[in-house]
């Protein structure tokens, strides 16, 4: 008879994995079963703490809907969906970085054309943003689904609002690439916020006297046939939070300079009677395959 001790137990769980079918979620398990055991035995872990983490992540699921993935938020401040993204990253090639997709993808994004204002019923400075898609070699990369999206001038996502159910989406849309890979829209400028703190994450943020603010930044996913799908941000340079992202999000080549304007006109020809902002960037992909993420809420159901 086996003698499941502290010694014996672990290697008694890891054999219970051996007839998994799946080669991978067997080696998946067995090597998770060796670092939760491992844990638990470097930290001689009490029962009171044991269940405070049972409790923990029973309240971080039941704090998930279908606009809001408070896993991917926990991932999100233990560094893990940074880490889990520079495995898959490693070696860029001159490609734009990546970072992380973020709890607030829920992929309701409308294609609307060149141009449009996709924060026009939204109060703040106005920002216009011109963009390009191109291979490694900078050649323009036409027909090519652009999906972005931000929070607005007090930190919030449509999708954070009581009015996202009955009014939609604002501040997020999708843009296809002309034939120059180029696209271009208006919108407003956003600000550094909170990651939500009325749940367990963020009870965990506050406890351990952690701040909660990500820099200011603006979503994009790009998603050009024969390239690897490009998650990431364009941040807003000088934000004083760039240094110390809750998510651990920021990398310098994402760091864009935002020019303040004051011309009576925007790169598009039409006017504007205040002053604006200009945000340029240029997006690398790399050749390969690979799919979108879809809104994991959806699939379950996100996160976003």
């Amino acid at each position: 008879m086996p003698q499941f001790t502290e010694t014996e137990l672990t290697a008694a769980v890891i054999r219970s994995f051996e007839d998994t079918p799946d080669p991978r979620a067997k080696f998946l398990l067995q090597e998770l079963v060796k670092s939760l055991h491992e844990y638990v035995r470097k930290t001689d872990l009490t029962f009171e703490e044991w269940e405070y983490a049972i409790d923990f992540l029973t309240r971080t699921g039941q704090k998930c809907t279908p606009i809001r993935q408070e896993f991917i938020l926990l991932s999100d401040v233990m560094g893990v969906s940074m880490l889990v993204d520079a495995v898959n990253h490693r070696d860029r090639g001159g490609a734009t970085e990546t970072t992380v997709l973020g709890p607030f993808y829920v992929g309701e994004h409308k294609v609307m054309p060149h141009g449009a204002d996709i924060s026009a019923t939204l109060p703040g400075e106005r920002m216009f943003v011109q963009s390009r898609v191109t291979d490694l070699k900078h050649k323009p990369l036409a027909g090519v689904p652009v999906d972005v999206w931000h929070a607005d001038d007090e930190g919030y996502y449509d999708s954070q609002k009581t009015s996202y159910a009955t009014q939609g989406p604002t501040s997020r849309a999708r843009f296809v690439t002309d034939a120059d890979g180029r696209f271009f829209f208006r919108t407003i400028l956003p600000c550094s916020y909170p990651i939500p703190t009325d749940g367990p994450v963020g009870e965990m943020i506050v406890q351990t006297r952690r701040h909660a603010m990500r820099p200011a930044h603006v979503h994009f996913l790009v998603d050009a046939p024969g390239y690897q799908p490009l998650i990431t941000h364009v941040f807003m340079a000088g934000d004083k939070y760039l240094d110390s992202d809750v998510v651990f999000g920021v990398k310098d080549e994402l760091v864009a300079s935002i020019q303040k304007r004051s011309d009576a006109v925007m790169p598009d020809g039409k006017p504007t009677a205040e002053p604006w902002h200009l945000m340029t960037y240029e997006f690398r992909m790399k050749p390969g395959e690979g799919s979108a993420p879809k809104p994991m809420m959806a699939n379950a159901t996100e996160a976003a």
